[in-house]
């Protein structure tokens, strides 16, 4: 008896981190999906954000320039670092959503009916803090090779070219060691400016996918829960996308300047996007963006879920 209860208890230990393990491999390939539908609405977003003022007359004059210059090719320029840190970023957000849910289990107490609003948002919030650490610097060299093919000048070669020479002009992370002209080139610039995009990003992301999924959750006679349709899931997942960017828009313009620019100092960016053309100057793109975010994260929490399906099916 003894002994049963012993294994009994050892299965037990195991679930969370099997639960984890899921959560990270469906999120990997939620990346792929996301990044596939979502790439060329990104691109458009980063050069309206970081062009000069006058080089586009908006979000489809862009699209037409990139594609005379390049074609269709020109709308899937800076994709490499993403398609390669999708896995890695979406994996470790989805592992972290995971972790922040245990975590909020343990420190208050969580209701029969599941999680509150505010709950769901904490450990959202919670999951952008590991994922910051490899988001800030794929978004710092996909940034770069973005706003490259708005000119003829053509600096970098791909993104090891990018890393390789961000390293080697400014090293990892700006320290005292180094001197000031070296803040600009260094790899993880921007990342604090990431955190403060995503960390409320993510909030509202998981919140919103959460409560839109059990709204659109089919419940039997009885009370029990029914599985989710696949339209379900897309509704559930563009709106979750929606709610993000609307969320914190300015701010990811703050950082797309941040890591392109030449100003080291957030509050400089600020007073410079500002003086362009007050506060609608934080909103270039956001057209794209929004355009970008229903189908990109549909795809992303059909990824997610049909993975879960497929791993609790098969182990």
């Amino acid at each position: 008896m003894d002994n049963a209860l012993t294994d009994i208890s050892d299965v037990n230990a195991l679930v969370p981190a099997f639960s984890g393990l899921k959560s990270f491999l469906a999120g990997g390939v939620g990346g792929i999906c996301s990044v596939i539908v979502g790439h060329p609405f990104d691109l458009i977003k980063v050069r309206l954000q970081t062009a000069e003022k006058g080089v586009y007359k908006g979000t489809m004059d862009a699209v037409s320039k990139t594609m005379s210059r390049n074609g269709l090719r020109g709308l899937y320029a800076g994709v490499t670092p993403p398609l390669l840190g999708v896995t890695p970023i979406f994996a470790v957000s989805f592992w972290g959503y995971d972790v922040g849910k245990g975590l909020v289990r343990r420190t208050s107490s969580v209701p029969e009916s599941g999680f509150t609003i505010p709950q769901m948002a904490a450990a959202g919030f919670f999951s952008a803090i590991p994922t910051t650490i490899l988001t800030a610097p794929f978004e710092r060299v996909k940034v770069l090779l973005q706003i490259q093919g708005q000119s003829a000048e053509k600096k970098y070669n791909g993104t090891y070219d990018v890393l390789r020479q961000l390293y080697r002009e400014g090293g990892l992370r700006s320290s005292t060691a180094n001197p000031p002209s070296t803040i600009l080139t260094t790899v993880f610039r921007g990342s604090f400016a990431t955190l403060a995009r995503d960390g409320p990003g993510s909030a509202a992301y998981f919140a919103a996918y959460e409560v839109v999924k059990e709204k659109l959750t089919p419940v039997s006679a009885d009370g029990s829960k029914g599985d989710l349709s696949v339209p379900a899931i897309i509704a559930a997942g563009g709106t979750a996308g929606m709610a993000m960017w609307l969320c914190v828009f300015p701010l990811d313009t703050i950082k797309s300047q941040l890591q392109s620019g030449t100003e080291s100092s957030i509050v400089k960016v600020c007073s410079n996007i500002y003086a362009r053309g007050g506060v609608k100057a934080f909103f270039p793109g956001l057209g794209p963006a929004l355009l970008r975010a229903y189908p990109a994260n549909a795809a992303t929490f059909l990824g997610v879920e049909l993975t879960k399906q497929f791993l609790d099916s098969t182990f």
